[in-house]
């Protein structure tokens, strides 16, 4: 997002956030209806312009989003008259924005049932798994086939394995692609995580696997360069150049960009 897009979404989000998480297990229904609403503006060009429109009168727009959200959770319709009365800068935004909070919501449905940790660790599960798995994972891109049934091969890809909702965002990541790949939707919920957790998450991408003790290492020197405690995720590849690839958010590390790893490759090997 640009500018005002992000400020305007942070004011939503820091506003709303502690009541998302004083919501407790009912947050997943203000995730779920708050999907409903990204659906409805992704579905309607006018409606999506109508609402993100600048120019038009706050309280009609507040007025009209409480309407197409009759009956749902009185917090659901908060969050989205704030989020129509604030300004974007496209009116794609206003959807991106609504969904980032649907997911901030449902996995404070997770923090709230202690399984949070729990849900990130499967999420991360799922991508490693998808990893040499091409056709699945165009196949989860494509929406030339239903929706219905993405969902339902994410839902036998897990079995009745998993937290609840783990299950939640995998099977949405599957129904509403939104233009992204699977895993990057599934990469975008885990910063939501990290952030939910108070953590910077990075992916390393290594030639070979690390053993817990290099991982720690690498989480503290990583820690101590990004100024933020640093959960690391191992992903394995043979063809790795490097030994060593990093990705921390938009950023991507290696040791010819942050001479700390060089430093980290020699610690690694002792």
């Amino acid at each position: 997002m640009r500018g005002t897009s992000r400020a305007s979404l942070q004011a939503v989000e820091n506003r709303f956030a502690p009541v998302v998480r004083a919501a407790g297990g009912p947050a997943r229904t203000i995730g779920e209806e708050l999907f409903a609403l990204v659906d409805a503006l992704d579905a309607s060009g006018a409606l999506r312009r109508t609402l993100a429109d600048p120019s038009l009168e706050a309280d009609a727009k507040s007025g009209l989003v409480a309407r197409l959200l009759d009956g749902a959770d009185p917090r659901t319709v908060e969050i989205a008259q704030a989020l129509v009365r604030s300004r974007w800068s496209a009116d794609a935004d206003l959807a991106h924005a609504a969904e980032r909070l649907g997911f901030v919501a449902l996995l404070s449905a997770a923090q709230s049932a202690g399984t949070l940790q729990q849900v990130e660790a499967e999420l991360f599960a799922i991508t490693r798994a998808l990893a040499g798995q091409r056709e699945v994972r165009r196949y989860l891109l494509d929406e030339m086939y239903p929706a219905q049934a993405r969902g339902e091969l994410v839902e036998r890809m897990l079995g009745q394995q998993g937290d609840p909702i783990t299950l939640a965002v995998a099977r949405r990541a599957a129904v509403a692609p939104r233009g992204r790949r699977y895993v990057t939707t599934l990469n975008h919920v885990g910063d939501v995580i990290a952030e939910l957790r108070s953590l910077e998450v990075a992916t390393v991408v290594a030639a070979s696997p690390l053993t817990p003790t290099q991982t720690a290492r690498l989480a503290d020197l990583l820690g101590r360069a990004l100024g933020r405690a640093v959960q690391v995720n191992v992903v394995v590849d043979p063809d790795v150049v490097g030994g060593l690839r990093v990705q921390s958010g938009p950023d991507v590390i290696d040791s010819t960009v942050l001479s700390r790893l060089a430093d980290a490759r020699r610690q690694l090997a002792a």
